[in-house]
């Protein structure tokens, strides 16, 4: 979604780099830039005169002009006021001392009200709550319905004693009362020890005050500890507008922003935590109910500056990630096992569980100015491998060098490919194997200094590397008589002239040597010969 403004930032940024001091001048057409970034991507335009004012402000303060490097110290001051309009620092639900803890989802028709329903009630189910969905929403057509069907998928049990509205047109049933069914649905968690319940409410306009008035009916009743307000992330600036509406009419504590992965400006995401004053808790970021995360202010701002995203995807691979298959394939390094074609099988089929290849690249450092070749990625070019590894027998995914040409055709028939596909996968899978099996030795990654040998780890190829080879000592002869004669001559001299006391290395001066007379020397048998004794 940020994609255009990281774009216009980064390329900002770029042009600052090559100026050792910056001059008022070039702050004030950095700040220029920011402020049609910001605009153009429909941020409020309250929130932009705030905030390129206060990166002015402190850009031509003393934290820059002293810096020594003014142009990273200017990026750093965009990244906290960025945080900083985002929302500061990331808030958690707020939890009910007594159980259930009530969560109200209240938003604009077509926001996604009911489907992140669903997302939240598994998010928390994950984290070992047992909530309870509430289909309060009797006014759209089939919305009872698609609750049953997102709580069915998300594992979740879906009140709802009535079957809502049927027809095309939105109107509330006869006999039907969400405020009834929302206080049911609180006694039915009391009832069933559910300690999370989540109310869906119909959507409505900000302007449709009976709809405004039943919401507040509802909240009434079940007296929420949280209200979340749910927001088209793709609206732009119409968000602020209809944000204080609802803030006027309902009043919510947190917003959540759904379809966080369309390709509009991303203004509202910009633009709704500063004026409302209220934080944003999550984040929806795609169709299905796992493409849900919590909203970390900045992290979310190292996304749109382009430092990426690491600790998100860190906590992605911790739960996609099975621990024990991670523990069995760090012994095999360890060990010095080879990484064979059933390891990358299993390994690629961990990184399928995180979601799409694009998103997790997308989180890397610097991975912005890669996006056309991010965007012509094809996910399906991950099946064609798999296909191919499961095309292959047992012995061929050990040892991929005895596929010849045959096998060749073989697994190509019965992956849907072709050899030159096979030969590619086996010449990538051998550079991997490479690599790993320097990783293994303590090498290190390939081409990067200062990886060497890790502590416990050794191989066959570093060992010895870290002391350089003994010198041939100069003036001795090769001849065993001569070099007997030197010998003797060098103890008839003395030792040499003693170090000064308190060496580099603290030994301090060594001991003296006491006098041998090189008659009594007690030499091998046969060697008196060449001494003429």
């Amino acid at each position: 979604m940020f994609a255009t403004l990281s774009d216009r930032l980064t390329s900002t940024f770029k042009n600052l780099r090559t100026k050792g001091r910056l001059s008022e001048a070039d702050i004030d057409a950095t700040v220029r830039e920011i402020r049609r970034a910001l605009l153009d991507a429909d941020v409020a335009v309250p929130v932009v005169r705030s905030f390129t004012g206060a990166v002015r402000e402190r850009a031509l303060s003393a934290e820059v002009s002293q810096a020594l490097n003014p142009a990273q110290q200017v990026v750093k001051i965009v990244n906290d006021e960025l945080v900083s309009i985002l929302g500061g620092q990331n808030r958690p639900l707020a939890y009910a001392k007594r159980p259930p803890t009530v969560i109200l989802l209240a938003g604009l028709q077509g926001a996604g009200k009911t489907t992140l329903a669903g997302k939240l009630a598994l998010h928390l189910k994950s984290q070992g709550h047992t909530p309870l969905l509430v289909a309060a929403d009797l006014q759209r057509p089939n919305a009872v319905t698609q609750l049953q069907v997102v709580g069915e998928r998300a594992g979740v049990p879906v009140y709802a004693p009535h079957p809502g509205n049927q027809g095309a047109d939105d109107y509330l049933p006869a006999g039907a009362d969400p405020v009834s069914v929302a206080r049911q649905g609180l006694e039915t968690a009391r009832n069933r020890q559910h300690d999370v319940l989540i109310v869906d409410t119909a959507g409505r306009l900000g302007v449709d005050a009976e709809l405004m008035q039943q919401a507040s009916d509802i909240r009434d009743a079940v007296e929420p500890d949280e209200i979340l307000f749910v927001i088209d992330a793709m609206i732009g600036q119409d968000a602020v507008a209809t944000a204080q509406a609802f803030a006027d009419g309902v009043g919510f504590t947190g917003v959540v922003l759904s379809k966080l992965d369309g390709d509009a400006r991303g203004g509202a995401a910009l633009s709704v935590a500063s004026v409302t004053g209220r934080p944003i808790l999550f984040a929806s970021t795609g169709e299905k109910l796992t493409d849900f995360e919590v909203f970390h202010p900045d992290r979310m701002a190292s996304r749109i500056l382009d430092m990426g995203d690491v600790l998100t995807l860190i906590e992605q691979a911790e739960k996609a990630f099975d621990a024990e298959q991670a523990e069995k394939m760090a012994g095999k390094l360890v060990s010095g096992e080879d990484f064979t074609l059933e390891d990358f099988l299993v390994q690629m089929q961990q990184l399928r569980k995180m979601g799409p290849l694009k998103n997790m690249f997308g989180m890397l450092p610097g991975m912005g100015q890669m996006r056309e070749a991010l965007d012509s990625f094809d996910e399906r070019e991950v099946d064609r491998i798999e296909a191919i590894i499961r095309s292959m027998t047992p012995a061929e995914r050990q040892n991929p060098k005895i596929i010849n040409g045959s096998r060749r055709a073989r697994i190509a028939r019965g992956s849907g490919t072709t050899p030159t596909d096979i030969n590619q996968l086996v010449e990538r899978f051998d550079g991997a194997q490479k690599m790993m099996r320097q990783m293994a030795k303590g090498g290190g990654m390939p081409g990067m200094p200062g990886m060497g040998n890790l502590p416990g780890m050794g191989g066959k190829k570093s060992r010895g590397k870290t002391a350089a080879p003994a010198r041939k000592v100069k003036g001795k002869s090769g001849n065993p008589a001569k070099r007997a004669a030197q010998e003797r001559a060098a103890l008839e001299r003395g030792p040499a002239t003693p170090a000064a006391s308190g060496s580099a290395f603290g030994l301090g001066q060594p001991p003296a040597q006491p006098d041998v007379d090189p008659a009594d020397l007690q030499l091998p048998a046969g060697l008196d010969r060449f001494l003429g004794r």
